[in-house]
């Protein structure tokens, strides 16, 4: 039984309640001292017995009360303790003044490969390798910049915290190892916490149900995806929802823009860099967005805008899983799904020798087409409603409603820009106009060229000349973004006898 013995603090009182066991003859095998408690454990004291040493306890000058207790408060904090350190999934490390491991949890004995009672006592440096970084830790009192270190040739990214005395003096440190794609899965939930999934796609026109239906489809198949689609068309968003679609919705996203980085930045973006790579590198390195995402999904923007040499190191991470940090000299190997997106036609790239037909071949095993604002124009009233009302909310404005006007403009308008753009002309609207209902003219349209289209200059022989002349020129277009007739046929929803027929007619190859 273990007992709280409540007292009113005096010298020398804890002896004399002990001094009360004694004469008793009972086995004392636990006792902690927390003015105003003293704790003890005796197993072989019963209820019977404490009703008499109550007795003989409360005779002591200054206690005030004696009763049965579960757990010792510190074998409760130890289990505690025991518990939480168990629980965590990093590898966790407490280390004494000089270097050696007084306290380690399960994942880092398995980090390790060693275990727990094998590793309290070994010196950190050990499992580290590296006595230059031991050295630094000390001299630095245990406190250093997050780096990177290797053990059982696995990066992790350290993280240290300074363990100090009453007096001040540091008796320690707690060593904190974090494995690139926990940290990805963190990092990721940070960024991608409200991405949505197909429900984020909005439109109700038969083109974006099509696009989602199809896009359902393929979230599941766990192959390289290529998402085709002019600039602002929601690819990014798409390639969102396919990934929260896809068995991989439980691991990290991250997404890497090849245009907005030169070629050395996007480099160690994508693949990390090992140690001492470059000037003004990390001290250990840096694990890339493919260590990150291990299990989960990279989305490659615009990888049409990828330099020839990063288009040769991603092909062969897309052959075998591996690759080389930056600086590195041994291979990494990670499970990770390729989505990548483009504007521009990688065919006439890959014909003008721009861009590997061998890594087209490995990126474009699935492929999804966003249609532009202008080919589903169901759907432009309805999205400038709702960035309306988002905008309202985001400028602190009253809720404000289209004229009947405006809404003409904007179906008249190509939206060279698409939903971006739309979305950028009623913020501005919001914004600047005064009244609670926006005009045409608030609006600020461009006025954008576009294309004239065949026969309106009224230059054609006949109706049958006119159709003709549009449908070749529309054929044209439209091929070097799907260069096969049965492509072709996909997207203008038709036989795909009708479309080889035509392109023969118009000598379209």
């Amino acid at each position: 039984m273990r007992i709280d013995v409540f007292f009113a603090d005096r010298v020398g009182i804890a002896q004399e309640v002990l001094a009360e066991l004694a004469r008793r003859s009972l086995n004392v095998t636990a006792v902690e001292v927390d003015p105003p408690h003293i704790y003890i454990e005796a197993p072989a004291l019963d209820q019977a017995g404490l009703e008499t040493l109550r007795g003989q306890l409360m005779a002591v000058s200054g206690v005030r009360s004696v009763e049965p207790l579960g757990m010792l408060p510190g074998a409760q904090r130890r289990l505690y303790l025991d518990t939480l350190l168990a629980s965590q999934p990093d590898p966790i490390f407490a280390i004494d003044a000089g270097g050696r491991i007084a306290l380690a949890n399960n994942a880092a004995s398995i980090a390790c490969g060693i275990d727990e009672a094998s590793l309290i006592g070994s010196p950190i440096q050990d499992l580290i390798g590296n006595p230059e970084l031991l050295k630094a830790l000390i001299d630095g009192g245990y406190h250093l910049p997050v780096c990177e270190i290797v053990i059982n040739r696995e990066p992790y990214m350290l993280e240290t915290t300074p363990l100090h005395e009453s007096g001040g003096h540091v008796a320690g440190a707690v060593l904190t190892l974090h494995a690139p794609s926990r940290m990805g899965e963190r990092m990721s939930a940070l960024q991608n916490f409200n991405a949505g999934g197909f429900d984020a796609i909005l439109g109700s026109s038969p083109e974006i149900l099509q696009l989602k239906q199809r896009a359902a489809r393929m979230a599941v198949v766990d192959a390289p995806l290529l998402i085709t689609g002019e600039t602002g068309t929601g690819k990014e968003l798409l390639a969102h929802a396919c990934h929260a679609g896809s068995p991989r919705r439980g691991q990290p996203f991250f997404a890497l823009n090849c245009a907005a980085l030169p070629e050395s930045l996007a480099e160690s973006e994508l693949f990390g860099y090992a140690a001492g790579a470059f000037t003004g590198a990390l001290r250990g390195g840096k694990p890339g967005l493919l260590e990150l995402a291990d299990g989960g999904t990279v989305f490659l923007d615009e990888i049409g805008e990828m330099s020839p040499y990063l288009q040769a190191k991603l092909l062969r991470f897309l052959n075998d899983g591996s690759f080389r940090r930056v600086g590195g000299d041994h291979e990494l190997r990670m499970n990770v799904r390729i989505i990548s997106a483009t504007h521009r036609s990688l065919d006439a790239m890959v014909a003008s020798g721009h861009f590997r037909q061998d890594l087209l071949f490995r990126l474009n095993v699935l492929n999804l087409h966003v249609p532009p604002l202008r080919e589903r124009p169901g759907d432009i009233l309805p999205l400038a409603q709702f960035f309306l009302g988002r905008a309202c909310a985001q400028a602190a404005r009253p809720p404000m409603r289209l004229a009947q006007a405006a809404c003409a403009a904007m179906l008249a308008n190509p939206w060279i820009g698409n939903v971006r753009q739309l979305q950028n002309v009623i913020f501005r609207a919001v914004t600047m106009t005064e009244g609670s209902v926006i005009k045409a003219g608030d609006l600020e349209l461009a006025q954008e060229a576009t294309p004239a289209l065949p026969g309106e200059s009224g230059d054609f022989a006949s109706l049958e000349a006119a159709v003709a002349d549009f449908e070749k020129n529309l054929l044209q277009r439209l091929y070097r973004e799907f260069p096969s007739s049965r492509r072709l046929a996909q997207r203008l929803n038709t036989s795909h006898t009708a479309i080889a027929k035509r392109l023969r007619r118009y000598g379209i190859s």
